[in-house]
């Protein structure tokens, strides 16, 4: 069978790549008969270029023109034997697709199975920085990714996944083919937490969803074996500077060389100073920012950041390269790049505990774990902070 995208690529050799393509196709066998007017505003494309991109797929035999543009039988084959959309929902998929339509009316039963799944979480470790997103921020996510054209037939890393976006990546793909859902795509976990990578491993098997798990100390480069593998990946790094440029490094590390890959970038809202420095970061690592969404990821318990976080869309260029290539061995986690020594007053014996850098209590977390080293007691007041 004709792989009409890699065709039409060659004939029609377009700055936003093949993925542009693959868009076009796909508007053409959900809404048969789409003008071609429209088809360009969707795509974001110029009329003109559009034409051409339809052209070439009509003169392949993939489109036919008739009263707007839709799908041949082939153009069809291709999309549902070669790009995994057989067995497809397809009412739910045009909903989902509607970025105005309320998808947790729609996905309630797939929001009331993650609700316990992400409540049984192994306790977050703060000195690596992770903390817990809801529920619904972890499905809007997977649902980002399908509406980006990402997550049907796509092969998907998650840089980290303490939020357990694969889990809710496997569960939408179960919704979207009610039939058959395991070959429909690919999704890799690599993290250093050991617990976190054996619930989730544990959840795939019992849900039956395609996600593997890899143990990766980000310190050290991604294993050569993954080079050239996956479409695109989600991170939710350090929110510091050699964090991010970090995790985002090594998930362009194994992308495929292409450009127009989308990367999900979710951190927190930061000062205009820090996102300049951010963003000088992503001009050296040729990405290109196609969309910010304020307030998109919510947080459970993170104060510091006010419970909110953004997401950063970007894309690959032909300029594309990881800015960190081998090992890293400079200060990466908050409480490594921002030092801070706090003093607390023991509520029961009103005792004095130092808590931070080079403390036997890291964080204030670690000490009402294990309680006053005085009196055991689990609560206390600040009562001190100061930069070391």
């Amino acid at each position: 069978m004709k792989n009409y995208i890699e065709l039409t690529s060659k004939q029609v050799r377009l700055q936003e790549g093949p993925q542009a393509i693959e868009k076009l196709l796909l508007e053409c066998y959900l809404h048969p008969g789409t003008s071609t007017k429209e088809l360009a505003r969707k795509l974001l494309l110029p009329v003109p270029v559009t034409a051409a991109i339809k052209k070439e797929l009509i003169k392949l035999g993939a489109l036919r023109q008739d009263r707007g543009v839709s799908c041949t039988a082939d153009g069809t084959a291709f999309l549902e034997k070669k790009r995994g959309f057989d067995g497809l929902d397809i009412g739910l998929y045009r909903k989902l697709m509607n970025a105005e339509m309320d998808w947790r009316e729609e996905l309630a039963d797939i929001l009331a199975q993650l609700h316990p799944l992400l409540e049984g979480r192994p306790q977050v470790d703060v000195q690596i920085d992770q903390s817990k997103c809801t529920p619904e921020t972890s499905l809007k996510r997977a649902i980002l990714c399908l509406r980006e054209h990402a997550l049907v037939g796509g092969r998907i890393l998650c840089v980290g996944d303490d939020d357990l976006v694969s889990v809710s990546l496997g569960l939408l793909l179960k919704r979207l083919f009610p039939q058959q859902w395991e070959n429909k795509a690919s999704i890799t976990v690599v993290d250093i937490d050991e617990r976190f990578l054996r619930y989730i491993a544990e959840l795939a098997t019992r849900e039956g969803l395609p996600i593997t798990c890899t143990r990766a100390d980000l310190r050290q480069p991604l294993s050569p074996k993954q080079i050239g593998t996956f479409d695109c990946f989600f991170t939710d790094p350090p929110y510091t500077l050699p964090g991010m440029s970090l995790f985002v490094s090594r998930g362009i590390s194994v992308l495929q060389k292409k450009k127009g890959l989308p990367i999900y970038l979710s951190f927190a809202h930061k000062s205009p100073e820090f996102m300049l420095d951010m963003q000088r970061e992503f001009i050296r690592m040729g990405l290109v920012v196609t969309e910010v969404i304020p307030h998109f990821n919510e947080y459970e318990g993170a104060e510091m950041i006010g419970n909110r976080g953004q997401m950063i869309v970007l894309k690959t260029t032909e300029q594309t390269l990881p800015r960190i290539k081998g090992s890293f061995d400079e200060a990466l986690y908050t409480g490594e790049v921002k030092r801070t020594l706090r003093t607390y007053r023991c509520r029961g014996c009103e005792g004095s505990i130092q808590v931070g850098f080079q403390q036997d209590f890291p964080t204030i977390e670690r000490l009402k774990m294990n309680g006053c080293p005085l009196c055991q007691h689990d609560t206390f007041d600040l009562v001190k902070k100061r930069s070391v």
